[in-house]
């Protein structure tokens, strides 16, 4: 048995499973298939050609804890989700969230609030997207990544499994903390290996490469290799691996 509100706008050609809920005021547009259990909260619009699997939340409201950087709860506009978009099974959009055309946002990931995603990026299996980020064209961050609160992700990066990202340069202590949260930063055609972690407020310049592992305490040139704990210059990207002559 379903849920769908008269109050919602559903288009032509629309496919539901079973046990969907369907809000006030939520836009879905042709040629759409809904999976079971899938929950599309107040508001919340849906372009054409899109396919939500199975157990799968969108526009949900974010928790505000008693010790969160947040004190006030924020009037969150409701998630967009834009044309030939794939979202897999029990992923979670939270409200606030405009996302792109023909993203593939795979199974379990999360997107937090206030997060941009633009068109054509693969958001692997287990990611989590924290609030205030944003990320742009053809990117791939793949299964497992964490790209921390605060970051921005520029056009054609490479993110591979396991990447670790940070904010807070205080850990955790002092309230001076409150003054310096900065995600990273990934300029155009930047990459970062397996596993690798990038500390708080680093730069990945353009077509900047970081190796499998390393540990980034300082921001990363544009063009080269660095490799290591801490992580250093190892080489200059072979100019046959630019993003200008992909």
């Amino acid at each position: 048995m379903n849920f769908i509100s008269e109050k919602s706008t559903i288009g032509s050609n629309v496919k539901f499973g079973h046990f969907v809920v369907i809000d006030d005021e939520v836009v879905i547009g042709d040629n759409c298939i809904i999976g079971n259990n899938v929950v599309i909260h107040k508001g919340t619009k849906i372009g054409n050609n899109v396919r939500i699997d199975d157990n799968t939340v969108i526009g949900k409201k974010p928790m505000i804890a008693v010790n969160s950087i947040l004190k006030n709860e924020q009037i969150l506009e409701p998630a967009v989700i834009k044309d030939e978009c794939l979202i897999g099974a029990g992923v979670i959009i939270y409200l606030g969230c405009k996302i792109g055309k023909q993203n593939l946002i795979a199974d379990l990931s999360t997107i937090r609030e206030n997060v941009i995603i633009g068109d054509k990026n693969i958001i692997g299996r287990g990611v989590s997207v924290e609030n205030f980020t944003q990320i742009g064209d053809n990117c791939k961050i793949e299964t497992n990544a964490y790209i921390t609160a605060y970051s921005t992700i520029e056009d054609n990066v490479f993110i591979a499994p396991g990447v670790v990202t940070s904010n807070d340069n205080f850990a955790s202590r002092s309230k001076e903390r409150y003054k310096h949260f900065k995600g990273i930063t990934v300029k155009k055609g930047g990459r970062i290996g397996a596993q690798a972690t990038i500390l708080p407020g680093k730069i990945i310049y353009e077509d900047g490469f970081v190796g499998a592992g390393s540990v980034v305490t300082e921001d990363v040139n544009e063009k080269i290799i660095v490799a290591g704990n801490p992580a250093k210059f190892l080489k200059n990207v072979p100019e046959d691996q630019l993003l200008k002559n992909q």
